[in-house]
């Protein structure tokens, strides 16, 4: 290869995060009413193959040629029947680049309290809908628990060809969990880190 089509290929690259295989967006519903702000999060259906019965936001993977908020949008239309002419983007929030190589892009907006009454879930993704006011989570503290992340080479790792000890000390992890409990809910895992950032960044 030449230099000159390594600074060609370079110069069209839009740097992202390295090794990323998917993208996801969720949109973080903010609801007004005459008594004050509300957060929206759903209850994923405890029919679905992957983290049933779930609280979460509406969000899902992103398609080809979709930025965060067209797939935020067009998610929360097909899991709650929530137009996107009822919805008013404010902005995003920091992304979530997991371990399990994702990136999850949060948008927060403004959904029109009268929309809620015109909600249609999708039963084969959504079970119910609460809603949290946001003075109760601006003023309550997640709790908060920890794991470590361990690496785990295989047996068959080539420790020899790269010159370490099976000894060798992998650099270890931590990973924190907050879970908001509601009612007869727990808003926890990644959601609960997407509402924590949001108080965080409205608390400054």
């Amino acid at each position: 290869m030449e230099l000159d089509e390594i600074r060609k290929t370079i110069s069209r690259h839009t740097p992202g995060l390295m090794d990323c295989r998917r993208f996801f967006a969720v949109l973080v519903p903010l609801i007004k009413k005459e008594d004050g702000l509300y957060l929206l999060y759903e209850v994923r259906a405890r029919t679905m193959h992957s983290q049933p019965g779930e609280v979460c936001f509406p969000g899902g993977r992103m398609e080809a040629g979709e930025d965060a908020e067209e797939c935020a949008l067009r998610e929360t239309w097909e899991e709650l029947g929530i137009p996107g002419d009822k919805i008013q983007v404010l902005g995003r929030l920091d992304f979530i680049a997991h371990r399990s190589n994702f990136l999850m892009q949060p948008v927060l907006a403004l959904v029109e309290e009268g929309a809620l009454e015109h909600m249609s879930l999708n039963p084969d993704e959504v079970d119910e809908t609460f809603l949290v006011p946001l003075s109760h989570l601006m003023g309550t503290e997640p709790l908060e628990y920890e794991y470590p992340l361990v690496p785990a080479p295989r047996e068959d790792f080539p420790y020899d060809l790269v010159g370490i000890p099976r000894s060798y000390p992998w650099r270890t992890g931590r990973e924190n969990v907050p879970i908001y409990p509601w009612k007869d809910h727990a808003i926890w895992g990644l959601t609960a880190r997407i509402t924590r950032h949001l108080i965080e960044l409205l608390k400054q």
